[in-house]
């Protein structure tokens, strides 16, 4: 049995599903839209079964994409979520047949409040249909399975039409990238946009040492700190200087290697380090990564050391 073929036929048939649906868009999609984007409410989305499944994963995306959403189940709103559906909301209901008897017993109820409704179905003329505000087909020529009996291609097909939705009202709305993050902050974009120095980096226990400080000192400060680096301050403690392993294992080759001898003369005299702890951490990575260092040293406007941000820190929060 070849199943790269079958895959390919399964495929090629949502495909065909999506072009017929693409053939057939006109002004229901409009709208869709608008009756939604005018909502002063939510938007209610409820299905039953694979269509509550597809349906659930829409409202996710619509609330994560500026339009306040979210699932209910038919069954459950007849025990009482129907009370979750105010008078200002919208639904979105879905059904291929048009005719899940979950879902058709609570459609009196929303009319009954004169909510809009949006049914999604494969029949206008279904009960669903017949309820509908606005209507969107999601008839699909035939489904994947071969049995025609689980929901594939129709599925596929309404999961897209959400998306589309969903895309149209970004676009309504202006919604940006900036938005977006706001909704995820914990996300990679959301780190990307929101997450600053000041909130990675570090400000207590530093090793730091003065000027004056012998190698020998610095050493022991050096594994004391966990850092890999030492700071080297002034008396007014304004950053002079860095000590790095690496500088460390150069000198250790050097022929006036001295323990006893003062740090700094060992140490980078041309520390990077940035006075703006509200620069984003993506920011400052790049910086790390420009200077091909581990270690960026925060200060205040007079030089005096704040706090270090290191590389391993922003790797761990997700920093990209």
């Amino acid at each position: 049995m070849d199943f790269s073929q079958i895959a390919k036929e399964v495929l090629s048939i949502e495909i065909e599903a999506l072009e017929a649906s693409k053939a057939r868009i006109g002004k229901n999609i409009d709208e869709a839209v608008e009756l939604i984007f005018g909502l002063k409410g939510k938007l209610i989305v409820t299905g039953v079964g694979k269509s509550g499944l597809v349906g659930s994963k829409m409202a996710a995306t619509f609330a994560s994409t500026g339009t306040p959403s979210f699932f209910i189940h038919p069954t459950e709103a007849l025990h009482g979520d129907l009370g979750m559906i105010g008078k200002e909301d919208g639904v979105l209901a879905i059904s291929y047949s048009g005719e899940s008897e979950e879902l058709v017993k609570i459609l009196p109820h929303i009319k009954r409040f004169d909510i809009p409704l949006i049914g999604m179905s494969s029949d206008p003329d279904s009960t669903l249909g017949r309820y509908s505000d606005v209507f969107i087909s999601i008839a699909v020529p035939k489904e994947a399975c071969p049995l025609q009996a689980a929901p594939t291609a129709s599925t596929t097909l309404t999961m897209a039409l959400g998306d589309a939705l969903a895309v149209c009202l970004m676009k309504k709305r202006g919604f940006k990238k900036e938005d977006f993050a706001s909704f995820h902050p914990g996300g990679s974009l959301g780190k990307r946009l929101f997450v600053k120095v000041a909130d990675l980096m570090r400000t207590k226990d530093l090793p730091i040492i003065d000027e004056e400080t012998p190698l020998k000192n610095a050493i022991v400060v050096m594994s004391e700190g966990k850092l890999g680096n030492v700071l080297i301050v002034d008396k007014a403690g304004r950053l002079k200087a860095i000590l790095s392993d690496g500088d460390l294992r150069r000198a250790l080759m050097s022929e006036n290697f001295d323990l006893s001898k003062k740090a700094i003369e060992f140490a980078s005299t041309n520390p990077k380090s940035i006075d703006d702890p509200s620069m984003l951490a993506s920011d400052a990575l790049r910086l790390i990564e420009r200077y091909k260092i581990q270690l960026l040293v925060v200060v205040d406007r007079d030089g005096k050391v704040q706090g270090v941000l290191h590389i391993h820190d922003l790797v761990e929060a997700g920093i990209k």
